[in-house]
């Protein structure tokens, strides 16, 4: 079990590094697949090692100037807030219904990722001129230079997007990037490679406020298995920060896409036909 542990730990922490999100997406089945944890229990120590992981990650893009401070704290506590009430109602669920559940939410995002993956910014913008604040696509304008400005309506959309992230963090054990890193690049009009950045920094904080919550709802964190997964978690981490600084931002975006379409489908099959 160490061995796998560590190996299981490689592949979130490579995915983290690639898509700044997704760890939680290969961590939750391979916890209850690969290592028998229950789905719930699974939940509390996946966020507990991407939160830790993600750590690492962000202090790694902070220093290279690929973090945006301000959005990224916004939307975090926002997070913040929603992942007790994702706790809450996870406890309500079954653990067959909580798998198909995610299954369904990532194949959702995987194809609206793949969907967006070829528009540039300034065509994200436009499809949306004149629409209301909770609207398809970005509400939010940056200046010449390429600042976000944060307007009233900008914030309003950044935090309700925000707490739904904090929401499904609690209820999936996922830290949220594979909500995080589409929502700040569709939204927040940011470059994919930023939006990792700034990912990884959210996905901290909101794991740290999912994990209080999960422990308060009684759920086990397996200390040993999180080490473990932190530890390979940043062998893996830096593995694919490397590979993604050669990648463009459509690239990275339609093999985060591909990646969780997969995973979905792996769990769907493993609960309706297992």
């Amino acid at each position: 079990m160490p061995v796998t542990s560590l190996i299981f730990g490689a592949l979130v922490g490579l995915s983290l590094g690639l898509t700044g999100g997704g760890g939680a997406i290969f961590a939750v089945p391979l916890l209850v697949y690969g290592l028998g944890l229950s789905a719930k229990d699974a939940v509390a120590t996946s966020l507990s090692a991407v939160g830790a992981i993600s750590i690492v990650g962000f202090l790694s893009h902070w220093h290279r100037g690929n973090v945006e401070l301000r959005t990224g704290l916004l939307f975090a506590v926002a997070g913040m807030v929603g992942a007790p009430i994702g706790t809450w109602i996870a406890g309500l669920l079954s653990q067959t219904l909580l798998l198909l559940l995610f299954a369904v939410l990532m194949a959702v995002v995987a194809v609206r990722l793949w969907q967006k993956a070829g528009l540039v910014q300034s065509e994200l913008r436009s499809a949306v001129d004149g629409q209301d604040c909770i609207a398809s696509g970005p509400s939010c304008e940056r200046d010449p230079s390429g600042i976000l400005i944060m307007s009233s309506c900008c914030a309003v959309l950044l935090i309700v997007v925000g707490v739904i992230t904090g929401i499904l963090s609690g209820l999936f054990g996922v830290g949220g990037g594979f909500i995080i890193v589409p929502a700040l690049v569709l939204f927040s009009g940011m470059s994919i490679h930023r939006a990792v950045g700034t990912s990884l920094m959210v996905i901290v904080l909101i794991s740290a406020s999912g994990v209080a919550s999960q422990i308060l709802a009684g759920r086990i964190v397996s200390g040993e298995v999180t080490l473990l997964f932190v530890a390979g978690g940043v062998v893996g981490l830096f593995a694919g920060q490397a590979i993604g600084r050669k990648l463009s931002g459509p690239s990275l975006q339609k093999t985060f896409a591909v990646a969780i379409l997969l995973v979905a489908a792996f769990v769907i099959v493993r609960n309706i036909f297992g």
